[in-house]
């Protein structure tokens, strides 16, 4: 089966959703489901981030059959998709979100039993390296044998192991792209350990010194002139996928700033609207509010703020039977700036990077790498 547009409501790939959910009989985080699709065989995409495309498939069938949707948000989990008829997990716990927010640590997916059943490939790893281990690198087939074995991941793919180790490059490069430790390290020949288990050392203070980087960068975000600051937002969302992207003329910082549209595997087109947000408090429901009230009638909406976002705008953002409005703190756009690039530059220093906030202005206006 491969990828169809979300006009053509994917009948398919919701049904396949379905099967996998039923058979975890607990809520799961969009990429883990992506993850599970794959790995069964029966779902092929040419689209670089599958996750997406499962999470904006389940969007579009909930806000086409609302209640009577076979699928439900979970609402104490960003991201979580569970089905109507299974109540979702009642876990707090938060992983990696959409846009990038880190997981915290030993923050494994967790049944509601206890046990660590229903994880991620990369989750999954972690757990049968801290049980398994001993510290000493594991190869990564006789990680998804355990995992499996174990039951930490279920899936009915050939190649588990493969996936397992494809799972753990891609989040060791996006990790690493955005200055931050990756919870693995590869030790060649196939071997994986935990990165915790190395000696502090050259490592640790290349870290250190990126996350000091990311905290001046967070602060320069503050003291650039708006209209800089917005159309960074634009080149941002271009570098992410977005296509068409179009940055508003500044007006004091109301209404829809940037409007663009999110392309997906050259098949999936998403016309959102972006509102940008400099504040030092968290963003309140009422801002939500407005922005769902400014979209246009095939939009959906994103919030994007310097700070964060309190209790009552994430659940009015998640709320059911209305269009979902996307949410991006501070913490997730410097990360993301860093991983493409965008007012940091980047030195080589031995096998890892030094990243350093880029103070020389382009000749447009916008300070970038």
């Amino acid at each position: 089966m491969t990828d169809l547009g979300p006009g053509n409501s994917k009948p398919s790939l919701l049904n396949e959703i379905e099967s996998v959910l039923r058979e975890a009989g607990e809520s799961l985080y969009y990429g883990a489901l992506a993850e599970r699709l794959l790995s069964r065989g029966q779902w092929i995409t040419k689209s670089n981030t599958p996750g997406a495309v499962v999470n904006v498939s389940v969007s579009r069938d909930l806000k086409a059959h609302g209640d009577q949707s076979r699928f439900i948000r979970d609402q104490k989990r960003k991201g979580y998709i569970a089905l109507r008829q299974s109540p979702p997990s009642t876990d707090d716990s938060d992983d990696a979100s959409p846009t990038g927010k880190k997981r915290p640590k030993g923050g494994s997916a967790r049944s509601r039993s206890g046990d660590p059943t229903g994880m991620s490939f990369a989750d999954a790893a972690e757990h049968v390296l801290d049980r398994f281990g001993n510290r000493k690198p594991m190869h990564y087939t006789k990680i998804a044998e355990k995992a499996l074995e174990r039951g930490l991941i279920r899936t009915m793919g050939k190649t588990p192991a493969i996936s397992v180790s494809s799972v753990i490059s891609t989040e060791i490069k996006r990790q690493m792209d955005r200055g931050e430790t990756p919870r693995f390290v590869r030790s060649g020949g196939g071997f994986i350990a935990l990165t915790r288990w190395q000696k502090k050392g050259l490592m640790d203070r290349v870290q250190e010194h990126n996350a000091h980087v990311r905290g001046h960068l967070h602060q320069k975000l503050h003291t650039m002139p708006p209209i800089e600051f917005e159309a960074l937002i634009g080149q941002l969302l271009a570098e992410m996928g977005f296509a068409d992207v179009s940055v508003g003329r500044y007006t004091g910082d109301g209404g829809i700033d940037v409007r663009g549209t999110l392309v997906v595997g050259d098949v999936i087109r998403t016309q959102m609207a972006v509102q940008v947000k400099r504040h030092q408090q968290n963003i309140q429901a009422p801002i939500v509010q407005q922005v769902r009230g400014s979209l246009g009638a095939h939009e959906q909406g994103l919030i994007i703020t310097t700070s964060g976002f309190s209790k009552g705008a994430t659940e009015e953002a998640r709320s059911p039977n209305k269009n979902p409005i996307g949410l991006m703190d501070g913490e997730q756009l410097v990360a993301l700036l860093v991983e493409h690039g965008l007012l940091v530059q980047r030195e080589p220093f031995y096998l890892l990077e030094l990243a350093k906030v880029d103070e020389s202005p382009s000749a447009d206006g916008i300070v970038h790498a």
